[in-house]
């Protein structure tokens, strides 16, 4: 029998078993919203490594499906968006048909957020790097927007979550100031705990900031219609367009 909550659930596919995204996400999220949690085992974030991982997300989709979920959400943004953007939504598409549930992944997401935020021409700010940030550029503009620049800092894939959001902001500012002509800020992936960043990023630079985390909550609130905005972490959250 399915287990059920009163304003819904959502069955969450985390690409690693890295924590802290699943906690501030959990956080953010209001009472009443179920959370089910399933794990990959991305280690070393490699392009082979992103490329190899539908299949197995396949199978967590199966899963949630079963459990009779109100919406998926795959996360981990590269192994999709290496797809391309239309590929991407080929493979969610066919998912929706096949299981019966609707579908939305991280990146998916994060376009819809910039959408919503008026966003045109944004600088990308990430832990990911070469061949990977390449890939992702190209994502984000197949999608409509312009990325500027999309700037790894320096840091190995899995000691991201080390980071200060200190850092994350110091980073993401100097690439920002590079191109002031941005409308705005894409703090890509959820493997760094830079939730606090976004407020002062919006508030020196006076430009929206995308965050995954932010992203993922304010559309799967929209699309479970939920709508309980929260203040200290950006316009996405406190207006919830």
């Amino acid at each position: 029998m399915p287990f059920t909550s009163w304003r819904g659930v959502v069955g969450l596919i985390k690409p690693t078993f890295r924590p802290g995204s699943l906690e501030e996400f959990i956080r953010l999220t209001p009472e009443g919203l179920g959370v089910i949690p399933l794990f990959l085992d991305i280690q070393r974030g490699t392009i082979d490594e992103f490329k190899e991982a539908i299949n197995a997300y396949e199978e967590k989709v199966a899963k949630l499906a079963e459990l009779e979920v109100d919406l998926i959400h795959p996360e981990g943004g590269p192994p999709f968006m290496l797809q391309g953007y239309e590929g991407e939504r080929a493979i969610t598409t066919a998912w929706e048909k096949k299981y019966g549930v609707p579908v939305v992944t991280s990146a998916q997401t994060q376009v819809e957020a910039m959408r919503v935020l008026g966003i045109k021409r944004a600088v990308g700010a990430t832990y990911t790097s070469g061949e990977t940030n390449d890939a992702l550029a190209r994502y984000y503009g197949e999608a409509g927007i312009e990325m500027l620049a999309f700037e790894p800092i320096a840091v190995p894939f899995d000691r991201a979550g080390q980071l200060s959001h200190l850092e994350v902001y110091a980073h993401t500012k100097r690439v920002y100031l590079a191109h002031p002509e941005a409308d705005g800020i894409l703090l890509f992936g959820s493997g760094w705990r830079s939730l606090d960043a976004i407020e002062l990023l919006e508030q020196d630079l006076g430009v929206p900031v995308v965050h995954a985390v932010t992203a993922r909550v304010w559309a799967i609130e929209r699309r479970l219609h939920i709508h309980e905005p929260v203040e200290g972490y950006g316009r996405l959250l406190a207006e919830m367009p």
